[in-house]
């Protein structure tokens, strides 16, 4: 099923922007919200200048303040119509390890990649439980398969919560056998304004071959995807089995 007005959130920059690149080449309508409007905005234009056939539209969201969730998607609803795939992509990816004295860094990112994503999927699932139909998408990580130390402590665990959150989420769909699809994706490392300081990161592709990898997944609609699929696939199943003592060298 082609889907064609797709909702992202934190689309200003890395796989978010990556993704809104791929889908406006395959002539979707796209609804773009992030904080940074102006980025967003450009975004936009590029994208219309590219693609004139198709509708992109643009809201500044802070996906920290909760009740705005709610409302740029409804309004982004009430614009298009129908929203047939929204994507929680919208996180970040500070922290330290716990006890050293950074509690606010990870504290700020559990209540965006977790707490603000509850928000995005209740806002989403509102919409998508009032169409009888659509695709929700969560953004996870490789991370999440096992608990991560140092800096990775709590990014891994925010990850984790949103992938169980997701199967959850499927299950009730599933018992009361609703056409609403739910996808967790699993990116591997891609490289993007997250980890573009990082060095010797293995594995690792640029946005634009990681991007399509994510799209290619997504337009399957899977349970769960590891992305790329090589070798993220391979490396997720021995992250799974491999002793805890292992998994923490490895990371």
């Amino acid at each position: 099923m082609v889907r064609n007005n797709i909702l992202i959130t934190g689309a200003s920059s890395g796989l978010g922007e990556g993704m809104a690149r791929e889908w406006a080449a395959r002539g979707r309508n796209l609804a773009l919200c992030a904080r940074r409007t102006d980025r967003l905005e450009a975004l936009r234009d590029e994208l219309l200048t590219t693609y004139p056939h198709i509708q992109v539209s643009v809201r500044a969201l802070d996906v920290n303040d909760h009740d705005e969730v709610f409302r740029v998607f409804r309004a982004f609803r009430e614009e298009f119509g129908t929203i047939d795939r929204i994507l929680v992509n919208a996180g970040m990816g500070k922290g330290a390890p716990l006890g050293t004295g950074y509690f606010q860094a990870n504290l700020k990112t559990a209540e965006t990649n977790f707490v603000a994503a509850l928000a995005q999927c209740e806002a989403a699932l509102e919409i998508l439980r009032d169409q009888r139909e659509g695709h929700l998408v969560t953004i996870s990580s490789m991370s999440a398969v096992r608990g991560m130390p140092g800096a990775m402590t709590t990014y891994a665990a925010t990850k984790a919560g949103l992938a169980a959150l997701s199967e959850g989420i499927r299950a009730d769909l599933l018992a009361r056998k609703s056409k609403i699809k739910v996808s967790t994706i699993f990116p591997g490392y891609i490289r993007s304004e997250i980890n573009d300081k990082l060095k010797r990161v293995p594995f690792i592709v640029d946005t634009k071959t990681g991007c399509r990898a994510l799209v290619r997944a997504i337009e399957r609609e899977p349970a769960e995807a590891y992305v790329p699929s090589w070798p993220w696939t391979l490396v997720g199943f021995f992250l799974k089995h491999l002793p805890l003592a292992i998994v923490a060298k490895l990371a």
